[in-house]
């Protein structure tokens, strides 16, 4: 029997790691669409159609694949979304912000069968408690460069996990692929992982 092809249509190490961790075998080819949001979208809605778009823009290219995976992940504090920051101070920004408080990351995700033109689209939210953080904290924290390419300024799984007092949610989906909401998705597709 052949292997199934999945294709996960991100360039996160992060998402990588987790599928492989999972044990579901894929390969990468990021989707390059431009990460733009409508003016009108909550948060949710954002994440998940985001997710959708880059796994059709990468399915479009894949046609003979069993399966695309897309994701996108947000940070939100009162309604503000993060997304990743545009430079330090963007970063520096948004940690304060995030400072002593809850927040929400939201991972919209998105599977796409090409062959059976199926597709499913949801997203799954965590809460995150952060410390309290001075701002040399943060300044420090920012020159390691871990923030860069992160939603929201910060990698839990990293040292950004010392600022962390508490989740309620999927770790998982905090740190960019909610396993176990993709794994019940793909049962539903007919894939038995496991």
């Amino acid at each position: 029997m052949q292997e199934a092809r999945v294709v996960l249509a991100s360039a996160s190490p992060r998402r990588s790691e987790l599928l492989t961790q999972a044990g579901i075998p894929f390969v990468v080819d990021p989707s390059d669409i431009p990460e733009v949001p409508e003016p009108d979208w909550d948060p949710c809605e954002l994440a998940t159609r985001l997710a959708a778009r880059k796994a059709v823009d990468v399915a479009n290219r894949h046609p003979d694949a069993d399966l695309i995976i897309g994701a996108d992940t947000v940070v939100v504090v009162d309604q503000e979304v993060f997304g990743k920051p545009k430079d330090d101070e963007d970063a520096v920004r948004m940690l304060k912000r995030l400072s002593g408080r809850a927040h929400a990351v939201v991972t919209g995700w998105s599977l796409v069968d090409p062959k059976r033109d199926h597709a499913m689209s949801e997203f799954t939210s965590s809460r995150v408690f952060f410390a309290d953080l001075d701002e040399e904290t943060i300044r420090r924290y920012v020159a390691t460069g871990e923030p860069k390419d992160k939603a929201g300024a910060y990698a839990i799984q990293g040292k950004a996990g010392l600022f962390v007092q508490a989740i309620e949610g999927d770790y998982t989906n905090i740190v960019g692929l909610p396993i176990a909401a993709i794994g019940q998705a793909l049962r539903q597709f007919g894939w038995h992982v496991i």
